[in-house]
């Protein structure tokens, strides 16, 4: 067991459980985006923009972390995930797809990207502090 581990930085493993829980992130984000309404589980913020705007903020912090070297592309690639499960809802008989979604999925990464650059600030800010 310990030479699985010999070599293994602390930031490689946690690198790995976020990429981990970026890519199931997506596929929940999928799933409840295609269940149909009467199938989906009580958890709801009450406003389905909100739920977007949630969804994606996350999407895109778990993102932005798990594969730093690739923000901007990363960003085009979830909003276009955005716009990918608008039109697998429109195939839907339950589902239906809606722009102002796709808005509030842009509304959630520009979140993740305001909190990302207030912890770079702080991050900078704390090393000279010190």
């Amino acid at each position: 067991m310990s030479r699985l581990w010999r070599g293994v930085r602390a930031t490689d493993l946690e690198r790995g459980l976020v990429r981990l829980a970026f890519w199931t992130g997506l596929g929940g984000v999928l799933l409840l985006s295609l269940l149909p309404n009467s199938a989906l589980p009580p958890v709801d913020l009450g406003w389905d923009k909100a739920n977007h705007i949630a969804a994606f903020a996350v999407l895109g912090l778990l993102g932005w972390r798990s594969f730093p070297q690739a923000r901007g592309r990363l960003l085009v690639m979830l909003l276009f995930y955005g716009l990918v499960i608008e039109g697998l809802q429109s195939l839907t008989a339950d589902r239906q797809a809606e722009w102002l979604d796709i808005v509030a999925d842009a509304v959630g990464l520009a979140l993740a990207l305001a909190v990302t650059g207030l912890m770079r600030l702080r991050g900078r800010a704390g090393k000279h502090d010190e």
